[in-house]
């Protein structure tokens, strides 16, 4: 089996890829920190999301109850831009003790790679993943007025007419336009892609019917289908999403069994960080999510709290390395 991430992104030392992913969990040869000595002094925090977005949000949620149960300051730092590689590039060289960490989601660290020939950072070589803090699923969300009622619908109209159905995008390389061609791989269909340059853009395109449909969340696609623009054929979940008990999944609603796209954040370290350090994090971050008034916080914005060890963790970025980059190199996207 070939590696999921190219060539270029494999570990240093010339490991596969489930090698040099394995060894991310691995104690490093630094200077000892004792997991309860940690933290001593104020943590930072960079994330690539703007100030006021979901992620950001969420994120600061986190990083208070941090706070409150360190006994230290817990600061978010927003670097957004470039495609992440602002954040990325302010953590990736900072000291491996665990007071400096980076939010990244799974665009970034699993398609990315596949999608620029040449990236600022080595996920393998530069960071040790802590865990996942957020999920959000994607939903098919099509004009109020379209005739497709269901996922059956909209399969056998692209069927019948190859590239007459059309999906938007907020741009090329998208999770939404990898995840809208993973789709027509599932179903063995052929539609016609549209980006827009904004997520703004895309939903009220849908809502004016210039698009067939497209993915979006709960909350990036929430304020057109709340005013009755837009609705929801369908949630690409493994089984029906909080909040909205009417909107059967994929599967259910006739699209192809198992089918699931999501967005995650995560927090990583600099690669080196002590495995004690690493751990403590992940046990104080899975208390913070534990809360109910996390969760029901969480639920308000459309997440849903999300934790992995460190086990789970690999396989889940594998996971979606493999799915991303097939498609992106069937698509032969790129955004060098």
């Amino acid at each position: 089996m070939t590696s999921a991430f190219p060539s270029s992104f494999k570990h240093p030392s010339g490991r596969t890829l489930a090698a040099a992913l394995l060894g991310l969990f691995t104690a490093a040869a630094v200077p000892a920190i004792h997991a309860q000595e940690f933290p001593t002094r104020p943590v930072r925090v960079v994330t690539p999301f703007p100030a006021g977005s979901g992620p950001e949000v969420a994120l600061r949620l986190v990083a208070d109850k941090l706070s409150k149960l360190w006994g230290k300051p817990v600061i978010v730092d927003n670097r957004p831009g470039a495609s992440g590689f602002i954040a990325i590039e302010a953590i990736k060289r900072a000291a491996p003790d665990g007071h400096e960490l980076l939010q990244m989601d799974n665009a970034q660290m699993a398609a990315q790679p596949f999608l620029f020939k040449k990236l600022p950072y080595d996920l393998l070589r530069d960071f040790e993943p802590v865990t996942p803090i957020l999920r959000n699923y994607f939903f098919v969300t099509v004009p109020a007025g379209s005739r497709y009622k269901t996922m059956s619908d909209l399969s056998a109209a692209a069927k019948a007419g190859p590239g007459q159905v059309n999906y938007g995008s907020w741009f090329v390389g998208s999770p939404g336009h990898i995840g809208a061609a993973m789709l027509e791989t599932s179903t063995a269909t052929k539609m016609t892609h549209v980006p827009y340059k904004e997520m703004s853009q895309l939903y009220v395109a849908v809502g004016n019917q210039e698009v067939d449909w497209a993915f979006g969340s709960a909350a990036s696609a929430g304020a057109m289908q709340r005013a009755g623009k837009t609705r929801y054929l369908a949630v690409a979940a493994p089984k029906r999403v909080a909040g909205f008990p009417d909107v059967p999944t994929v599967a259910e609603s006739g699209g192809p069994a198992g089918f699931e796209l999501s967005a995650w954040t995560a927090l990583l370290v600099p690669k080196g960080t002590p495995k004690a350090v690493v751990e403590k994090i992940q046990k104080d971050v899975a208390a913070v999510l534990s809360e109910q008034d996390v969760k029901d916080k969480y639920a308000a914005m459309y997440y849903e709290p999300y934790f992995l060890n460190s086990d789970q963790f690999l396989q889940q970025l594998r996971s979606d390395a493999q799915r991303y980059g097939d498609t992106i190199k069937r698509l032969n996207i790129s955004l060098d």
